[in-house]
C-alpha cells in the first residue's frame, strides 16, 4: 500500500514538472509572440536527471524502507524538482550546478539508506558530531570566503565548489538536543542537568554564528533550542521566554548592530528607501504583486529583478511566475512535510527518535517560515534558504539528510509507539507551524491580490517597462488622427517615440527609469490595453502571455496645426496657452513652455527635475497664478457695475469651480486655500473653463482632451466627459458682457490683466468668440510669467484669427 501510494504521488510530481519543462521550453515564443525564437532546451537535462534520481530513490526506499511514510519522498522530490527548474530558468549556469548538487544529495541519501541501519549511532556520538560541526564552522573565521566576492564569509571551498558549514550544523544541533534530552529520564525546567549542557553548547554555537554575522542561522538555533526544550518539559513559559529574548535581541540589534537596524527599518517601512537598503524587499513584493492569482507563467515573468532570486528570494520568483495558486500549492507541500514529520514523531518507538523527528520538522518549518515571511514582509529578512527549493549545495544536502532521518524514523513495523504522557506540546507545535504557514499564505494573497494593482503602478516597478517592450503600446493621435506619440519596433524591442516633443509637458512620457508623466500616465490603462479591451481578451492574454493585450490608440482633441502655431508664438517665453471649444469643452490647444524632448530622457532626464525653469511642469493645468481681476468680464456679467462683496465673490468663484480640480483625465492642480480671495491662484485651464461661459450662453462646459479610443470590436468609441456642463450666469448677461469687452477692430471679446502676488507675476489674456459667431464657440487663455501686455495681445490676436479660419 505504501509503495503504490508513493508511486502514484511521484508520477503526479513528474507530470507537473514535465508540463513545467514544456512551458519553459516554449516561453521565449510566448513572450516574443512568434515562433521564430531561440527555444530553451538545456533544462531538460535537469528534468531527466531529476526523473532518473527520483526513480532510483523510489526503488531504494521500497527495498530498504518498506514501512516508510509514503508522502515524504514525493513531497521532497517535487520541491527539489520545482526548485531546480526555477533556478534553471533564472540562471542556466546555476541550474547546472544545482543539478550536480541534486545528484550528489540523492546519491548520499541512497548510500545513507543502504548503509545506516540504526540511528543510535547518532545518539551515541552526539558530542562528536556536534563538536565536529562546530569546529568546521569555526574554520570559516580563518579560511572563510564568499562565492559572491563580498558579504559575510560563511563558506569553505575554492575553485567554484563551496560548502556552508552552518547549514548541517542546524541538523547536528537537533541531533545533539534530541539525544541529550532522550538520555534524561526526568528533569525540571531549571534543573542543572537540563540547562547547563544544552545552554552551554547552544550558546557556543550562537556565539560562533554571531561572530560570523550569520544572524538568520542564529535565529534558527534559538528557535530549535526553544522548541526542543518545550517538547521535553511541556512548559509554555519556555516559548514565552524565547519570544521575549528574540524581541529583546531585535530591540538591542536595532540600536547597536547595523545589519539588524537596516533589516528592521526595511521590514517596518520599506517604502522610505525603495531604491536603497529596502530595494530587495520592495522588488520582492513587486514580484509577488506581478504574479497575481495565476502567475505570469514560467519563463515569462521578471523574477531576476529581485536580487538573489535563486536563493534568498526564490519564493518571490515562484510567486511571480506561478501566482497565488502556485504559492499556496508550495505552502501546502511544505505543510505536508511538516505534518507528516510531527505524526512520525508521535508514532516513534522511542524518545530519541520522537525528539529527533519533531526537531527535524521544526528545523524545516522554522527555516521555511523565515525565508517566506521575509519575502512577503511578514518577518524581517534573515538571508536563509528555502529547504529543497533554494540554490545551494549545503542547503540541499542538509535537506536530504533531514528527509533521510524522517523516512528512517517512520520505517517501523506496526507496534506501540513510545509512551507519551502529554502529547499537547506536539499539538501546540503543529498549531504554531500551521499558523505561520497560514499567515504566509494570507500575506501572499494580500500583496498579490489586494495590494497588487496599486503596487504595480509604482514608478519604480520596472516590470511595466519590460512588458511595454513586448506589447505594443497604443498611440496618441490628434483630432485629425495625426500621430503625436507612437510605438515602433517589434516584440521584445518596442520603443516609444515622441513625434511632437513640444507637447511633452502635456502628453508626457513613459520611461523605464523615470516612470510616467502627463497623459501617458493618466490614460496608461487604455494605452496598455488594460481598459477598453474585452475582459475576456485581457484575461486570456494575461493567462497565455502574462502581459496585457496590445494597447489601444487614443484620439485627443488637440489640433496639431493650431498647437504648432501656439508653440511658435510662445517660443522661449515662460507661460501657457489654452484654446478650447467653449461648447463641448474639447481642448484644441494646450501649450506649456519651457518644454523638453522626451526622446532625450536617457541623456537629460537626471537634470530635468533639477532645472529651475521647471520644464516638466504642465503650466496649463498645474501652474497656479494669482487671479487678480482677470475674470472681470465674468464678474461684470454676474454682478453688473456693482462691486460684489467678498462673500458674494467667493460664492461665485465656487460656482465657477475655482476651488476644485477640473474633471479631466490628466494631472491637474488647484488652490484649495480659501482664506483670502486676494491670495487665490488658479490654473490657465480653470480660467479657460470659467471664461467659456461668456462664449457659450452662460454655460460652463466640462473640459475634455482624450475624446475617443479605437477598440478592437467597435472601432472608434467616443469617451464621455468626466464632468457635466454647468450654467453659471444667465445667457443674456453672458452675451451682454461679451459684447462689452470687444476691442475695436477685433471679431472677438478679450480682456488683458496683470497680477502680482508674493513675487509671482503674470500677464493674463482671456478671449472668446461673440454670441453671433457662426462656427464652434471658442475660448482662449494666455498666461505669461512676465509683464508683457504686447506679447499676450499678439498671441491672442494670432491664435483667435487662426482658430477662426480652422474648419
Amino acid at each position: 500500500m505504501h509503495d503504490l501510494k508513493q508511486s502514484r504521488l511521484l508520477r503526479w510530481s513528474a507530470f507537473f514538472l514535465f508540463v513545467q519543462s514544456i512551458i519553459l521550453t516554449l516561453s521565449p515564443a510566448v513572450r516574443e509572440r512568434t515562433w521564430d525564437v531561440d527555444y530553451r532546451f538545456l533544462h531538460w537535462l535537469g528534468f531527466f536527471l531529476w526523473l532518473g534520481l527520483t526513480n532510483l530513490t523510489h526503488r531504494i526506499t521500497i527495498k530498504y524502507l518498506p514501512e516508510r511514510d509514503p508522502y515524504l519522498l514525493p513531497a521532497a522530490a517535487l520541491l527539489s524538482g520545482w526548485g531546480l527548474l526555477t533556478i534553471w530558468r533564472l540562471d542556466q549556469d546555476f541550474g547546472l550546478r544545482q543539478a550536480a548538487w541534486l545528484g550528489i544529495s540523492n546519491l548520499l541519501f541512497i548510500f545513507a539508506i543502504i548503509g545506516v541501519k540504526n540511528l543510535n549511532i547518532l545518539r551515541r556520538y552526539k558530542y562528536v558530531f556536534l563538536s565536529g560541526g562546530l569546529l568546521i564552522t569555526a574554520l570559516t573565521l580563518l579560511f572563510g570566503t564568499n562565492p559572491m566576492g563580498f558579504g559575510p564569509r560563511l563558506w569553505l571551498g575554492c575553485c567554484g565548489v563551496y560548502f556552508q558549514p552552518s547549514e548541517p550544523l542546524k541538523l547536528l544541533l537537533v541531533i545533539y538536543l534530541s539525544a541529550y534530552l532522550a538520555d534524561r529520564v526526568s528533569f525540571q525546567l531549571f534543573s542543572f542537568p537540563l540547562l547547563v549542557p544544552t545552554v552551554l553548547v547552544t550558546g557556543l554555537a550562537l556565539l560562533l554564528l554571531l561572530v560570523q554575522r550569520d544572524l538568520g542561522t542564529a535565529s534558527i538555533f534559538v528557535l530549535i533550542f526553544t522548541v526542543q526544550i518545550f517538547l521535553a518539559t511541556g512548559k509554555r513559559r519556555v516559548l514565552l521566554s524565547a519570544s521575549a529574548f528574540l524581541a529583546l535581541a531585535l530591540f538591542l540589534g536595532y540600536f547597536f548592530i547595523d545589519i539588524i537596524h537596516v533589516r528592521i527599518v526595511g521590514w517596518i517601512n520599506p517604502w522610505t528607501d525603495p531604491s536603497g537598503n529596502s530595494y530587495q524587499i520592495v522588488q520582492s513584493l513587486l514580484a509577488v504583486a506581478n504574479g497575481g492569482t495565476f502567475g505570469r507563467g514560467l519563463g515569462i515573468g521578471s523574477p531576476l529583478l529581485v536580487p538573489v532570486a535563486i536563493s534568498d528570494f526564490i519564493y518571490a520568483a515562484i510567486a511571480e511566475e506561478a501566482g497565488l495558486a502556485g504559492s499556496l500549492s508550495l505552502l501546502a507541500i511544505i505543510w505536508l512535510i511538516l505534518a507528516r514529520g510531527l505524526i512520525i514523531a508521535l508514532r516513534a518507538p522511542d524518545r530519541f527518535r520522537r525528539y529527533l523527528a519533531a526537531g527535524v520538522a521544526t528545523y524545516l518549518g522554522i527555516q521555511s517560515l523565515l525565508i517566506i515571511g521575509g519575502n512577503v514582509r511578514l518577518l524581517p529578512l534573515t538571508g536563509v534558504t528555502l529547504p529543497f527549493v533554494s540554490y545551494g549545495g549545503s542547503s540541499l544536502l542538509t535537506s536530504f539528510a533531514a528527509l533521510f532521518l524522517l523516512l528512517t524514523i517512520s520505517n517501523v513495523e506496526d507496534g506501540e509507539p513510545a509512551a507519551l504522557q502529554e502529547p499537547k506540546p506536539y499539538y501546540i507545535l503543529a498549531g504554531i507551524l500551521a499558523f505561520g504557514l497560514a499567515s504566509a499564505a494570507l500575506s501572499t494573497a494580500w500583496w498579490a491580490i489586494l495590494r497588487g494593482p496599486d503596487l504595480l503602478l509604482r514608478t519604480d516597478n520596472p516590470r511595466r517597462t519590460i512588458a511595454d517592450r513586448y506589447v505594443q503600446r497604443g498611440n496618441l493621435l490628434d483630432r485629425n488622427n495625426e500621430p503625436i506619440n507612437i510605438t515602433e519596433g517589434r516584440s521584445g524591442s518596442y520603443q516609444r517615440k515622441y513625434l511632437y516633443p513640444d507637447l511633452a509637458p502635456i502628453t508626457g512620457y513613459t520611461h523605464p527609469v523615470f516612470g510616467q508623466a502627463g497623459l501617458e500616465a493618466s490614460i496608461d490603462k487604455t494605452l496598455r490595453g488594460l481598459q477598453g479591451n474585452p475582459t475576456s481578451l485581457i484575461l486570456w492574454e494575461q493567462l497565455l502571455y502574462g502581459t496585457p493585450p496590445p494597447g489601444l490608440d487614443t484620439r485627443l482633441s488637440l489640433d496639431l496645426a493650431l498647437q504648432t502655431k501656439a508653440d511658435a508664438l510662445l517660443g522661449t517665453h515662460t507661460g501657457a496657452i489654452v484654446l478650447m471649444n467653449a461648447e463641448t469643452g474639447e481642448i484644441l490647444v494646450m501649450a506649456s513652455h519651457p518644454t523638453y524632448d522626451p526622446n532625450k530622457l536617457d541623456e537629460e532626464g537626471d537634470t530635468l527635475s533639477q532645472n529651475k525653469a521647471s520644464p516638466l511642469l504642465n503650466r496649463a493645468t498645474q501652474g497656479l497664478y494669482p487671479i487678480g481681476w482677470m475674470l472681470r468680464p465674468l464678474i461684470e456679467a454676474e454682478f453688473g457695475e456693482t462691486p460684489p462683496t467678498d462673500t458674494e465673490l467667493r460664492a461665485f468663484y465656487k460656482r465657477l469651480g475655482l476651488f476644485e480640480a477640473p474633471a479631466i483625465n490628466m494631472p491637474v492642480t488647484f488652490d484649495d486655500m480659501q482664506a483670502s480671495l486676494q491670495s487665490l491662484r488658479i490654473s490657465p485651464l480653470q480660467a479657460a473653463v470659467a471664461a467659456s461661459a461668456l462664449s457659450n450662453k452662460g454655460i460652463m462646459p466640462a473640459p475634455r482632451i482624450a475624446t475617443a479610443v479605437n477598440t478592437p470590436e467597435q472601432g472608434w468609441v467616443v469617451l464621455p466627459a468626466l464632468g457635466q456642463p454647468v450654467e453659471v450666469i444667465q445667457e443674456s448677461a453672458a452675451n451682454e458682457a461679451a459684447l462689452s469687452f470687444i476691442e475695436a477692430g477685433t471679431p472677438y471679446w478679450s480682456h488683458l490683466e496683470r497680477a502680482d502676488l508674493a513675487g509671482t507675476r503674470v500677464t493674463w489674456l482671456t478671449a472668446g468668440t461673440l454670441p453671433d459667431w457662426k462656427g464652434a464657440p471658442l475660448t482662449l487663455v494666455v498666461a505669461l510669467e512676465e509683464n508683457n501686455i504686447s506679447l499676450a495681445k499678439r498671441i491672442g490676436e494670432e491664435m483667435m484669427n487662426a482658430a477662426g479660419q480652422t474648419p
